[in-house]
């Protein structure tokens, strides 16, 4: 007869091969959850079951990727089964772009688990076309392709250190429209009808995490008024999220180049949405590109 898990935490962490389900196992690690690699998913709810037997373990992350070939079809009725015997379960999916990932895979010389006799690009299609379903139904979607080590990390720890008394978790990202639009992002907002700081000469070097930036974005009423409605929309979306048992959003805003007003704004987002209880992390994607 098999148990309840309603008093155990599990993460999936999954996603694009190189694109830092490494990385993002060991933060978890660090912030005190138990961590089983490469676990084949038919063994998922029975390893959950073992580890949830210690009373000492309740937060368990399990790292299921495409290296297991055939092992990797059954993840989704594991998910299914878990979540029917009351685990508490979220899906992290790590992303990245084709480019960025070849060129990882390149400079480590590593073949892509999926690639055959054929080259990288060939891999990540097949890899992407398997991940597909998983993917629509990740809690959490990261973009890898502009982070470093320290960056995936923090979002790591950000979205699944203990903390019960926060409702929502947001990441709020800063970027340039002429680098592209985020891929992770569940909301898209374009600051680009307000007025740019790069034409007025003394603000042109500076950044919108200098005072005279933000002060200079943020006086304009049109940007209040962004802000205050903004603000008024995620509190509403809210309460349908964590309904739906989503408990991340991911709120992209951009400008031409993400220098000024999208850090600007984004800056002042994160202080709105942290008074309206949401613990926020922002990140500045292009922030020192040219």
């Amino acid at each position: 007869m098999t148990t309840s898990l309603d008093d155990v935490e599990v993460v999936l962490v999954s996603g694009m091969s190189g694109a830092g389900r490494s990385t993002a196992a060991r933060a978890l690690e660090d912030i005190g959850w138990f961590v089983v690699d490469n676990l084949p998913p038919r063994l998922l709810p029975a390893i959950v079951e073992h580890v949830a037997e210690r009373s000492d373990i309740r937060r368990v992350a399990v790292v299921a990727d495409v290296r297991g070939g055939e092992l990797f079809a059954p993840l989704a009725d594991a998910l299914d089964e878990l979540m029917a015997r009351g685990a508490d379960v979220r899906l992290l999916f790590l992303e990245a772009g084709d480019n960025e990932l070849v060129r990882r895979f390149e400079s480590n010389r590593r073949p892509h688990p999926l690639q055959g006799q054929g080259r990288v690009v060939d891999g990540l299609a097949r890899e992407r076309a398997m991940l597909g379903d998983l993917r629509a139904r990740a809690d959490l979607v990261i973009d890898t392709s502009a982070l470093n080590v320290h960056d995936l990390r923090r979002q790591v720890d950000a979205a699944f250190d203990d903390d019960e008394r926060v409702r929502l978790r947001a990441t709020v990202m800063s970027f340039g429209f002429k680098y592209g639009i985020p891929i992770d992002a569940d909301f898209v907002a374009d600051v680009r009808f307000l007025p740019n700081p790069h034409w007025v000469p003394e603000l042109r070097a500076l950044t919108g995490l200098d005072a005279p930036v933000s002060d200079y974005v943020t006086a304009i009423p049109a940007a209040r008024e962004f802000l205050e409605r903004f603000t008024g929309l995620l509190d509403m979306a809210a309460d349908g999220y964590l309904t739906e048992g989503k408990r991340y959003v991911t709120i992209a805003i951009g400008c031409t180049g993400g220098k000024h007003r999208s850090v600007a704004i984004s800056e002042n987002l994160a202080v709105r949405l942290v008074k309206h209880g949401v613990e926020t992390l922002v990140v500045h994607r292009d922030l020192g590109r040219e």
